[in-house]
């Protein structure tokens, strides 16, 4: 039997072709590993669970809602409120401590995980005045002046705390004359904070 062996230059010209249509379709061969670098070490918006028994240790556990992908989202945190407080006074102290708390520089792990804050420093909550309903908080600063994702900020970590009515809505208002606003959080809220406002509701009576 007769064996048909191909032109060595045929041969040769095998390798060459395969390099060129690799090289002409942007692949670059090569023999050393590529390295990309190690995978992200935490996922957007997701937190390690905290210790909760730690957490009691330090003061009240609370949630308040921080923004995330541009959505409102819960993260655990402790308030100190003196025991024996009257529950009037303890609304407020709670109050004060979230609006703290939401005023605070996230953590290092929260800021990997891309949790930011609308609310600024400084801003202070009270009680009723004399008139207002007794479940009313006035905040130093009118409600309206608030970034739309302050307000919401401030309203669903209120109506999620010791701080609202028992049906989740929050009476708030301003330091002026301005009439008080019964807030509410939904979940359009929570999901869109920036272009859905808390429903509210003008509060007539005391």
């Amino acid at each position: 039997m007769t064996v048909r062996r191909l032109p060595a230059l045929r041969l040769l010209a095998v390798p060459a072709l395969l390099a060129a249509l690799l090289t002409g379709c942007g692949i670059r061969s090569t023999e050393v590993p590529t390295d990309f670098g190690a995978a992200p070490s935490r996922v957007q918006c997701s937190l390690a669970e905290p210790d909760v028994s730690t957490q009691a240790s330090r003061g009240l556990p609370v949630q308040v809602f921080l923004l995330c992908s541009s959505s409102l989202v819960a993260v655990d945190r402790t308030v100190r409120v003196p025991d024996g407080s009257p529950d009037s006074q303890r609304r407020v102290l709670v109050a004060q401590g979230l609006l703290d708390q939401l005023a605070a520089t996230p953590s290092a792990a929260e800021k990997e995980a891309g949790y930011t804050t609308d609310v600024r420093g400084g801003m202070t909550v009270s009680g009723p005045r004399s008139g207002d309903p007794e479940d009313a908080l006035r905040l130093s600063n009118p409600p309206g002046d608030l970034t739309s994702f302050a307000l919401a900020q401030v309203v669903c970590t209120f109506s999620d705390s010791a701080a609202a009515e028992g049906d989740g809505s929050v009476i708030l208002g301003g330091p002026g004359k301005e009439p008080l606003r019964r807030y509410e959080c939904t979940d359009e809220v929570r999901s869109r904070p920036g272009t859905e406002q808390p429903p509210s509701s003008e509060v007539t009576g005391g």
